[in-house]
């Protein structure tokens, strides 16, 4: 995962934060206990129970083992505070293995992931190209963005909510976050970490499904001009699949092209693909959400 960092500072807090987000506390057997962290969301961030089931996962699968997918479900809204994670080792082949969590806080479930892993192989390879978009350099932060309606929304809520999280995010074609005019072909972002991140590709696959899960059900809402800030509309992940296609550095850029193929029945289903720089196709995420529009007047 050879990148060139060199405009990227060797730390950050956020970054460091994001990092100790996914250091499990080891428990007895292959259950671990892991912090929470409040970005403002009134449940637990998904994209935070996402990284650190995959990461639980992670840690009882063979090392020469590479996970390749993971399938999840959201069944409750969780709270900020501690979570455990149970593994179960479901199987151990030749060639793959077989892994699958239980979230819980206290003595309720609110989350199921199974993840499984490939010794590595070759075979033919294909992929779909990547999308002719502007490169990030010359593109504004997202957080620009967010520091232009930051008066608009209650401190501390704002503060929280509009914060960084370790990630820097340059949206090809930003919509306004207020009053978004409806918009039918997807949406491209770059993204990636703030700084440097430590050589380790479970680690980067950890965060990567974090980051998978900042923004994309709001794929499903730009076609119909809905804004979630404005009150038009609640969102919440039902679902959440990804493959892992090929390495990649999340401290290196990353465009994350997301659609929405359907809308119908108060859900919205999301998809989204990763591609590195040099245009490799590095991760597929596909993702189902609620969709509840609220009505006026």
């Amino acid at each position: 995962m050879n990148a060139d960092l060199t405009d990227l500072p060797p730390a950050h807090p956020d970054v460091d934060r994001l990092v100790e987000l996914m250091r499990l506390a080891p428990q007895e057997g292959d259950r671990f206990v892991a912090e929470s962290d409040d970005i403002g969301t009134p449940a637990l961030f998904g994209g935070q129970v996402l990284g650190q089931a995959l990461m639980a996962a992670c840690l009882t699968a063979p090392p020469e083992r590479r996970v390749h997918s993971l399938h999840a479900y959201f069944l409750l809204p969780g709270e900020h505070a501690p979570v455990s994670y149970e593994v179960d080792r479901v199987r151990d082949g030749r060639s793959f293995s077989m892994r699958s969590v239980v979230a819980r806080q206290g003595s309720k479930i609110i989350f199921e992931l199974s993840a499984s892993f490939q010794l590595e192989e070759d075979g033919p390879e294909h992929q779909a190209p990547m999308p002719s978009h502007p490169g990030p350099d010359g593109l504004v932060p997202e957080s620009v963005g967010r520091d232009a309606i930051r008066h608009l929304l209650p401190p501390p809520f704002c503060d929280k909510l509009l914060g960084p999280r370790g990630l820097e995010i340059r949206r090809v074609r930003p919509l306004s976050p207020m009053n978004p005019q409806p918009r039918a072909d997807g949406s491209a972002m770059w993204v990636r970490s703030l700084a440097r991140l430590p050589d380790d590709p479970l680690l980067h696959r950890a965060l990567l499904a974090y980051a998978s899960d900042h923004g994309l059900l709001l794929a499903a809402t730009e076609p119909h001009g809905l804004s979630m800030l404005r009150g038009d509309v609640r969102l919440a992940s039902l679902d959440h699949a990804m493959w892992f296609h090929r390495d990649f550095r999340l401290d290196d850029w990353l465009l994350y092209v997301t659609e929405s193929p359907s809308t119908g029945g108060a859900r919205g289903l999301c998809a989204g693909r990763y591609y590195a720089r040099d245009g490799r196709l590095v991760a597929s995420v596909m993702q189902e959400g609620m969709m509840r529009v609220f009505k006026k007047g």
